[in-house]
């Protein structure tokens, strides 16, 4: 039997879950996870069966060839990230299980999947990544974006305020350090969380950020300030805006460099 029709089946045993045939292939040949393997970026049997929420083989694949959890896709999409982009909850949860590193795998743009899990609004999964990795919350994109970026670009408010009280339970190491750094992160735009409420009119967050003591003089690459773009909304008082000013920055040296630097 020819490789590329070992591959088809393959792939067809990986869609429908099938581990006999799996098993099947690998008597009939030794080496077929192996070339899949041999491929810098493929659609491996993980993720297909990832993408499916077919946890029992993968389970199998993962015994037979651990690489594939962190191997990405030609759309550069790992296991994890297809799976929660399919919404399949339990297959993201075992994954986890079996690597929690795996949430800090960075895929297409840098987006890890606490940022896909962010971008979507997926609450009780990211109450999963923090108990099992409270470190991925340090974790960009290559816009320099951060979760809590994403969360607010989004507008879920939730998953928004579940990263704050991430920030604030967390007991890493260094983990102040980089509670003030990441809350007043600029990412290539030169924007902080801040500035993204602002732009968005987000009045929820920007009050929870300023009850948060983040610094609201950081200018962006246009060379404003939160409370530039907050003064030309009529929705904040001038007794919120001067509560805005009064947590500026102590010198400019705080202020957090750009990602990527």
């Amino acid at each position: 039997m020819n490789a590329q029709h070992m591959g088809q089946r393959l792939k067809e045993a990986a869609q429908t879950g099938d581990i006999d045939v799996l098993y099947g292939l690998t008597r009939e040949d030794a080496f077929v996870l192996e070339r899949v393997n041999e491929v810098p970026f493929v659609d491996s049997p993980l993720h297909i069966a990832a993408s499916a929420g077919h946890i029992e083989f993968a389970m199998e694949m993962v015994n037979m060839k651990a690489s594939f959890a962190r191997k990405l896709n030609p759309d550069d999409f790992s296991p994890m990230h297809l799976a929660l982009q399919h919404d399949k909850t339990q297959m993201v949860l075992w994954l986890l299980y079996v690597d929690e590193g795996l949430v800090r795998v960075k895929g297409r743009g840098g987006m890890t999947p606490l940022h896909y899990a962010t971008e979507q609004g997926k609450t009780p999964i990211l109450e999963e990544f923090f108990e099992a990795c409270p470190e991925s919350i340090k974790d960009v994109t290559f816009q320099g974006d951060t979760a809590l970026h994403t969360a607010v670009k989004n507008h879920q408010v939730e998953a928004f305020q579940l990263l704050m009280g991430w920030l604030q339970r967390s007991v890493f190491v260094d983990a102040a350090f980089w509670e003030r750094e990441l809350l007043n992160w600029k990412n290539k735009e030169g924007n902080t969380v801040l500035h993204i409420a602002a732009s968005s009119n987000q009045r929820q967050i920007v009050k929870h950020l300023i009850e948060a003591f983040v610094y609201t003089n950081i200018k962006n690459s246009n060379g404003l300030t939160a409370i530039d773009i907050l003064q030309g909304q009529a929705q904040f008082s001038n007794k919120e805006l001067n509560k805005c000013s009064a947590f500026p920055l102590a010198d400019s040296s705080q202020v957090p460099a750009e990602l990527g630097t």
